[in-house]
């Protein structure tokens, strides 16, 4: 699978979700359980804490999911990987 592809085992994001990044890529895809998938950039806020910008997208059921940004609860490097905690959507 390629590095900048992460996988996530439901259809759609939710705070507490753990997302395993390969670390030093801020843009990747995330491919979502139902084979749909999204665009995502790791960003920092206006006080420099991480946050996921995630592009809008369909799942395969045809539910339209609007571009959101999470965020980051927990941020962890480590064996060159970074794994994100979501927290909440940002309004």
């Amino acid at each position: 699978m390629n590095d900048h592809v992460i996988s996530v085992p439901h259809s759609h994001l939710h705070p507490g979700l753990v997302l395993d990044a390969p670390d030093g890529i801020d843009d990747f895809v995330v491919l979502f359980s139902d084979d749909s998938e999204a665009r995502a950039r790791l960003l920092g806020d206006e006080s420099g804490r991480p946050v996921l910008r995630v592009g809008g997208y369909m799942t395969t059921a045809g539910t339209v999911v609007d571009e959101k940004v999470w965020t980051v609860r927990e941020a962890l490097r480590g064996g060159g990987r970074l794994r994100l905690r979501l927290g909440r959507a940002l309004p």
